[in-house]
């Protein structure tokens, strides 16, 4: 079965400038036109699409997407180790990613402990007043601690 680009697009989830793209990219061709000029794609492209959109959900790189193309192809002059480097390397980003997540989560906690929540005036406030030292370099966002 072939698809237009527009019907791929709606199949995958993805719009007919996302392919078109991707084809600019080199991460897809285009072999089968119509008569009319229209780009025809298969099965195989759909597949390569959702592949491509599936490893974009998981916050690889195009660059990375590519070498992992280049791997599921030609299985045969590659190795399961070098997808492993390529998926290593993306974790070890996302674990660097929680760890500064988590160290945000864990001052954002110590800004809003130390503020009392009342109704009075701003003036005094020890959330402003922790993100104005911070904002001049003063540690003191990170060193607050519970009232």
């Amino acid at each position: 079965m072939f698809y237009r680009i527009g019907q791929l697009a709606k199949l995958a989830g993805v719009t007919p400038d996302t392919i078109r793209f991707y084809e600019k990219q080199g991460m897809m061709t285009h072999d089968v036109r119509t008569e009319g000029g229209y780009r025809l794609y298969g099965e195989n492209d759909l597949q390569r699409l959702r592949f491509i959109r599936y490893a974009k959900q998981m916050g690889f790189t195009l660059e990375a997407i590519s070498e992992l193309l280049s791997i599921r192809i030609d299985p045969e002059h590659h190795t399961c180790e070098e997808s492993k480097r390529i998926v290593d390397t993306r974790l070890l980003e996302v674990e660097r990613k929680v760890a500064e997540l988590k160290h945000m989560q864990e001052s954002l906690q110590r800004l809003s402990d130390a503020c009392c929540g009342s109704a009075h005036s701003s003036s005094y406030c020890s959330i402003l007043e922790a993100l104005e030292q911070g904002a001049i370099g003063d540690p003191i966002v990170l060193n607050l601690k519970s009232q």
